[in-house]
Order: structure tokens, then C-alpha cells, then sequence
């Protein structure tokens, strides 16, 4: 009896201290669900968006100019196209576009042979012609001496006379023919009128080609203009002398141009008004690209942003401020453009002066987005950290 209650007595303890271990895990366990249940009901810690200083950019007053918009295609001042005048085989034309010729310079012939035909021909009729004015100027001067010596009367005087006049009559038409003829053989000779490219090249050589018949065309590239036509309630606003920046496809940087001239007569059916620009020169231009920008008409003082910053993703254009550190939408009205330190600004109107707008490189951003400024020591990269703010 007493050697079984040592045996009981173990078994108990041991019995108790399982208990006791079952209860603590137990415990932990119920500890464990409720620390996490108690995480799951907390509120989740809001992303926080870091901007640069480059990203924002300040509301204020700038003096724009206000203008037209304008289109049109580049067109050289000065153009020339060299025609045949002289029907023919065409002989010698080398030329081809894109060389560069000058003014004067030989450019193709003509076959020639016909016209000095006719040219020597015509020298001989002058000749002849000559010799029938000396013949009737000794006949006048023999009459002029018999008459005064009573051999012949006066009426064959006068007949003398009137011979060596038509004599002299046909020796000039004979010469003013040949002048005509060497003019026929000289325009067999064809030049360039102006200093220029070859644009477009029209005949090949041994075409035999007609009057007015089209050889080359010749463009100076050294003075452009664009043709721009405007409504007739714009065009009383524009003078010349006025500038406009204008964007040409090809060209990465805009290209000054000015008014130098304005049609004083509306076009036909459209009753638009040409104005004629000159283009600053610039490497690389060419006749015929496309050229759009803005006429300036007149300068005003107005509340504006970088063009950038205006979104247009929403139905009405909205400009992302900065407010409480957070972003909020403000629509805007734009109006005159213009640049500011060579970079393209907006006039809008809705906006405070002095509002802090995020620049279009900052994204479209939900409103609300909390905010901070990057301290300045950042890297550039970091603003990639951002994608989880944005909607």
C-alpha cells in the first residue's frame, strides 16, 4: 500500500503538469488570434507619394502674347521654271535634282541646226538687200547731178529717190528679220534665270520638245516664306512686322518668322487673306514641309501655368495642386499661350496665384494623394517609388 502511493502520486503530478501545458498553449494560441484579429481592424497606414522640387511649379503672372494660330506649307521666295523656247531635240541637260546651279549658268540646248540655217539665210537677204541700196543710192546721186545740169527732169529725180527709199525700207525689215532669227537661235541656248537647286527635273535628253515645254524647276532656298491665309475678322488684327514661332515637321527647335507682306485683295470663294512670313534660314528647311504655330498680335499680363500641367483627361481641363499636403483637382479655363523662359505657358482662369500645380511629368495623380517633397539630396530615380499612389 505504501509503496503504490509514491507510483499514484507521480502520476498525478505528471497528469497536472499536462494540464498545464495544454492550458498555456491554449492560451498563446487565443493570444495570438486576437493580436491578429486586432491587426486586421486597425486602419492600414496611408501610401505617401514623395514629389521633387521640379515636379511642382507656381501660378503666376506672366506677360503672354496673344495671337492666331496658323498652317500652312513653306514656299521659296524665289522660284523659277526653265521652259523651251525653241522647238526641238533636247541636247546637253545634265542637271539633276538636288544640284545647285547659278544664275546664267548653261543648263541644256536646243539642236541648233535649223535656226543657224535660217539665221544665214536671212544674213544673205540683208546683204542682198544692202547691195540694192547702193545700187539705188549711185542711180539718186548720178539723177542728182544730171538735174542740176538739166539733163533729166525733177519727176526722175523724185522716181530715184523713192527707189533708194524702199531699197533702204527692205535693207532694214531684212536686218530686223536676221535679229529675229539670231534671237530664235540664242533662246535654243536654255539658262538658269536665278541661283537656285534643281527642284524637279521635267525632260531627258533627245526629247524633242515644244514651245513652253517644261525642262526644270529652280528653287532659292535661301529666303522661305509660309503662305498662311486667314479669315477676314483675324487678318484685321495682323500687321506687318509681327513675329510668329512657328513648328515645322523635321525641325526639333520652333523658327522665328515675321510678317513681311499682306495680300490686299481676299481669295475667291474662301475669302481668306493671305499674309506671307519670312522664315529665319535654318539648316534643313525645304519647300514644302509643314509649318503650324502662333502669330503674335498683341502682349497682356495674365495668371498662367506650364502647358504641361493642363490635363485634358477629364471632361473639362484640370490643373493637380497641391493643398494641405494633398492633391486636389482644380478645373481651369485656358486661354492665350505664349512661352516663358522658352518653355510653353497657358493663361487660365480659376485658379488662385501662387497655387502650387504639379507639372505634366508627374502623371495624373487620384485626387486626394497624399503628399510630401523629396528632400533635395534625392536621387532622380526615386520619384519611380510613386506608381503605388496613383490610380
Amino acid at each position: 500500500m505504501s509503496a503504490a502511493t509514491p507510483s499514484r502520486w507521480l502520476k498525478i503530478v505528471l497528469l497536472l503538469l499536462v494540464l498545464a501545458a495544454v492550458a498555456a498553449l491554449g492560451w498563446r494560441g487565443i493570444s495570438t488570434r486576437q493580436a491578429t484579429r486586432q491587426a486586421q481592424l486597425a486602419p492600414a497606414k496611408e501610401p505617401v507619394l514623395e514629389i521633387t522640387p521640379g515636379d511642382l511649379v507656381t501660378a503666376a503672372v506672366h506677360e503672354l502674347g496673344t495671337g492666331l494660330p496658323i498652317t500652312g506649307a513653306l514656299k521659296a521666295a524665289n522660284s523659277a521654271v526653265v521652259k523651251a523656247r525653241a522647238v526641238g531635240e533636247l541636247q546637253g541637260l545634265t542637271v539633276r535634282e538636288g544640284d545647285t546651279v547659278q544664275a546664267g549658268q548653261v543648263l541644256a540646248r536646243v539642236e541648233p541646226t535649223e535656226y543657224l540655217e535660217r539665221l544665214r539665210q536671212a544674213r544673205q537677204q540683208a546683204d542682198a538687200a544692202k547691195a540694192q541700196v547702193d545700187i539705188a543710192q549711185r542711180q539718186y546721186d548720178n539723177n542728182t547731178a544730171l538735174t542740176k545740169q538739166g539733163f533729166i527732169s525733177g519727176t526722175a529725180l523724185e522716181a530715184s529717190l523713192s527707189s533708194l527709199n524702199a531699197a533702204r525700207a527692205s535693207h532694214r525689215a531684212a536686218l530686223a528679220g536676221a535679229e529675229v532669227l539670231q534671237k530664235s537661235l540664242n533662246d535654243t541656248v536654255l539658262r538658269a534665270p536665278i541661283s537656285g537647286q534643281i527642284s524637279q527635273r521635267l525632260a531627258q535628253p533627245g526629247e524633242r520638245v515644244g514651245l513652253d515645254a517644261r525642262i526644270v524647276e529652280i528653287v532659292d532656298l535661301g529666303r522661305l516664306e509660309l503662305e498662311a491665309a486667314l479669315s477676314p475678322a483675324d487678318s484685321t488684327a495682323v500687321r506687318v512686322g509681327q513675329q510668329a514661332r512657328l513648328g515645322i515637321e523635321g525641325v526639333a527647335q520652333p523658327v522665328q518668322a515675321t510678317v513681311v507682306r499682306i495680300n490686299p485683295s481676299t481669295q475667291p470663294g474662301s475669302r481668306s487673306v493671305l499674309a506671307y512670313l519670312a522664315v529665319s534660314p535654318q539648316p534643313g528647311l525645304r519647300q514644302g514641309l509643314f509649318a503650324q504655330g502662333l502669330l503674335e498680335t498683341e502682349r497682356q499680363r495674365l495668371l498662367a501655368v506650364p502647358l504641361g500641367a493642363v490635363r485634358t483627361d477629364k471632361p473639362q481641363p484640370y490643373v493637380q495642386v497641391v493643398e494641405g499636403q494633398r492633391i486636389v483637382h482644380h478645373k481651369v479655363q485656358v486661354g492665350a499661350r505664349g512661352e516663358v523662359e522658352g518653355e510653353p505657358w497657358v493663361a487660365v482662369q480659376g485658379l488662385a496665384e501662387g497655387a502650387q500645380v504639379l507639372r505634366g511629368s508627374a502623371g495624373a495623380l487620384r485626387e486626394g494623394t497624399l503628399v510630401k517633397p523629396m528632400a533635395a539630396a534625392a536621387q532622380p530615380g526615386a520619384s519611380a517609388a510613386r506608381e503605388p499612389a496613383r490610380p
